[in-house]
């Protein structure tokens, strides 16, 4: 199995991650927060953390997803995004694992589609952690 990068002190709800929307009321904040909302909502054992300045979803210590807001767009990110399925093309990024979805105002986006990655990128580390427990 392929050792993946791990952060520890993640917990149910971040209290950083909490501020870090408070400071973003913006629309961009905004749409930040409502794709965090989607990516927590996928089961009761994502825990959250603020690493280098994004809002970071795990399964136990295994990040999943992130959001970032930024002046212009906001980034819906996939630590293992170059593995998964992405039949409309949305994925963009040249990393060796992580690939990411660019938000920018007044540009429409396939929810369905977003919505399709952030599950399965969910479901990868869901499964990646059952199976590092059973190696064990």
């Amino acid at each position: 199995m392929e050792k993946r990068l791990t952060y520890n002190g993640a917990v149910a709800r971040d209290p950083a991650i909490a501020a870090w929307f408070a400071e973003r009321s913006d629309p961009l904040g905004e749409v930040a927060l409502t794709w965090f909302t989607h990516i927590r909502d996928c089961g009761a054992d994502v825990v959250e953390l603020l690493h280098d300045g994004y809002a970071t979803a795990c399964i136990e210590n295994v990040p999943f997803a992130y959001v970032g807001a930024f002046t212009k767009h906001v980034n819906v990110g996939f630590f293992m995004g170059a593995f998964l399925p992405d039949p409309r093309g949305l994925l963009e990024g040249t990393g060796k694992r992580m690939r990411h979805v660019k938000l920018r105002p007044g540009t429409e986006v396939d929810g369905a589609a977003l919505l399709e990655l952030i599950h399965a990128s969910y479901r990868d580390a869901r499964d990646y952690v059952a199976a590092r427990r059973q190696a064990t």
